[in-house]
């Protein structure tokens, strides 16, 4: 399935059918009294947020929605059937944005949350409603109120409970696939991965969702390499999972481009919980691995871990330490 995290739809909710013009007609009965009834209320449009998508590509091609009319009024009183609702289903961790992109309307991040976001409009009123001890026999009836119109911004931020970040070809959709059952394109080349993937680990009886965000590079927060579009899935992750190819130089300064990267989008992702990994070291013998790592230790005082994907050396710990 592919991946869309943005889309712009047109939603309208039903209009109110109109109320009725009716007398009643009867044997014996000279003067009926009026019997019209009123309109159906129109459908409204709600969003609906569901575990089972990851993706808003269904809202790529069809981009408009229309909930049902109320049905008009009818004679003996009959109020018309009102419109059935309109229930879109995204992803949780949507949010709807108004016209302009910029007003936050509402935020789904829960399982089955539902928001009415265009109210249908209201039945009309039959003739019945408008009689009176001076009107016996009125003739006025009105018309359904027209239901909400407009047009909302639908964008997708992934909620996970870790998030992979690095340089592309760093390993982490490798990971993904090894430790879930997702299976994201893999290749051995930079920006393989170019749009987030989401996998479930199960250890020791607890699921983990793992999202994988596409490589960032430096000048990610400004847009280079696409980064600002895949820094946004980063704020809603509980932890992050830094991965380091430890066969590139100046591992340290690699390093510290992707935290700088995740400051200037947003400084609130210092505070996430990180852990680091240096993947690749089936390459490397134990000397090496040392010399390259040397030089990072004395920088970075926190623990990390040495991994092969590959060979899959040391990745239960890692695994433990994500829990």
């Amino acid at each position: 399935m592919k991946f869309l995290d943005e889309a712009k739809i047109t939603i309208k909710a039903g209009d109110g059918g109109n109320g009725c013009c009716s007398f009643r007609r009867e044997k014996f009965i000279e003067f009926g009294g009026p019997n019209g009834g009123d309109g159906g209320h129109g459908g409204s449009v709600i969003l609906s947020a569901s575990s089972g998508l990851n993706t808003l590509i269904d809202y790529r091609f069809t981009q408009h929605f229309k909930a049902e009319r109320g049905e008009n009024g009818k004679g003996n009183n009959k109020t018309g059937a009102s419109g059935k609702d309109l229930i879109l289903k995204v992803p949780i961790g949507t949010q709807i944005y108004a016209e302009d992109k910029k007003t936050l309307l509402y935020d789904l991040i829960k399982e089955g949350e539902n928001i009415k976001i265009a109210n249908g409009g209201k039945g009309g009123l039959g003739n019945t409603r408008f009689k009176s001890s001076t009107n016996q026999a009125p003739r006025k009836t009105t018309n359904g109120i027209t239901g909400e119109e407009f047009e909302i911004w639908l964008e997708l931020k992934i909620i996970a409970d870790i998030g992979l970040v690095g340089f592309p070809n760093s390993g982490k959709s490798s990971l993904l696939s090894l430790t879930t059952r997702a299976k994201p394109k893999i290749g051995d080349y930079p920006f393989t991965t170019t749009n987030p993937n989401l996998g479930v680990l199960n250890i020791d009886d607890k699921e983990i969702v793992i999202a994988d965000i596409p490589g960032l590079i430096k000048g990610a927060h400004k847009g280079v390499g696409l980064g600002d579009k895949f820094l946004k899935h980063i704020e809603r992750c509980k932890s992050l999972l830094h991965l380091i190819d430890i066969n590139e130089d100046n591992l340290f300064n690699r390093y510290k481009i992707i935290r700088e990267e995740l400051k200037k989008y947003s400084p609130e992702l210092m505070n996430k919980r990180e852990i680091v990994a240096f993947n690749k070291i089936d390459l490397l013998d134990e000397e090496e691995i040392n010399t390259k790592i040397s030089d990072f230790k004395r920088n970075f005082k926190k623990e990390f871990f040495k991994i092969s994907i590959l060979k899959k050396n040391n990745i239960k710990e890692l695994l433990r330490a994500l829990k």
